[in-house]
Order: C-alpha cells, then structure tokens, then sequence
C-alpha cells in the first residue's frame, strides 16, 4: 500500500513586480474597483513589506503593507475570489499583522467598505476594532461609499508567559 501525499500548505514569500500579472488577475475579479498595476508598482518600488501567498506553486493571494514609525497599515489584501472561505485569507491576514509586528509596529490600522460583511467578520474575530470612519472614501456603483477604520494594538509576545487571571 503506498503513502498518501498530503497537499503542500499555502506559502508565502515576498511579493515581487514579476508577479503583477497573477495579482491583477486576481485584483480585478476580487473587486468591483481594483487597484491599478501601477498603484503595486509604486508600493513595491518604495520598498513597502508585501506579501505572495501560494497554493500548489501558484499565486493565490497577495497583501500589501506600509509601515512607518510605530505604525503598520494593511493597505490591500485579496485572496482569489474563487478560493475564498477555506481559511487562505485569515493565512494571509495573520501573516500580515506578524510582518507588522517584525517591523517594529505597535498598531495595525486598515480600512473597509461597510459592505464587506466577510472582510468585516474577519477582521473583527482576528481582534480589529472599529475606531472611525472615513466618509466617501471608496467609489461605488452610483457614488461613494464610505470606509471603517479598524486597529488593533499589538501586544508583546510576553502575553503569552503571563499567568492566567
């Protein structure tokens, strides 16, 4: 009887500019207003931390992160809509929030459509809360849409060695 192979799990390494094919693939079936190829250029090229996330060798997912002095911002994060809702996206998510960490960043900031009830839920159960608002801050089909403002302050890893209340 021979061994099963279980499927590799997703990876992840630096996003680089000759994945901006597959990522505005994805970036346009992922939203109803993507951001431009020369948006991901800019971020790359200003040296902000972003992420590639593969499944089986392919390019499945992407995130995009600024950070400056003790402050990281999640500025894009988009798993293919035809692989959502099987955990790749919280993957990728936590991995964006630990690069945040490792730059020396004590808060996470991000912002989402109101509308996004799955992005929402994810954020929100990952310990995100929401701190404001920005009105009109996306276009949307007949107008604007306005943006939550969510943050999450981060914590030392010594959380985990405090005894229990």
């Amino acid at each position: 009887m021979s061994a099963v192979s279980s499927p590799r799990p997703p990876s992840l390494r630096a996003l680089r500019e000759d994945d901006l094919d597959a990522v505005m693939d994805i970036e346009e079936r992922g939203y109803p207003f993507p951001w431009t190829r020369g948006i991901f250029v800019d971020c790359l090229r200003a040296g902000y931390p972003s992420l590639a996330l593969e499944d089986d060798g392919d390019l499945v997912g992407y995130g995009v992160l600024s950070v400056a002095a003790d402050e990281g911002h999640i500025l894009n994060v988009c798993v293919d809509p035809q692989l959502q809702s099987r955990g790749l996206g919280r993957f990728l998510f936590r991995a964006l929030v630990q690069l945040a960490r490792d730059h020396a960043a004590h808060r996470v900031f991000l912002e989402v459509r109101p509308s996004n009830g799955p992005a929402l839920k994810l954020y929100e159960s990952e310990g995100f809360n929401e701190i404001g608002r920005r009105p009109r801050y996306y276009p949307a089909h007949g107008g604007r849409e306005d943006a939550l403002v969510m943050a999450m302050e981060l914590v030392s890893d010594d959380i985990d060695k405090m005894p229990p209340l």
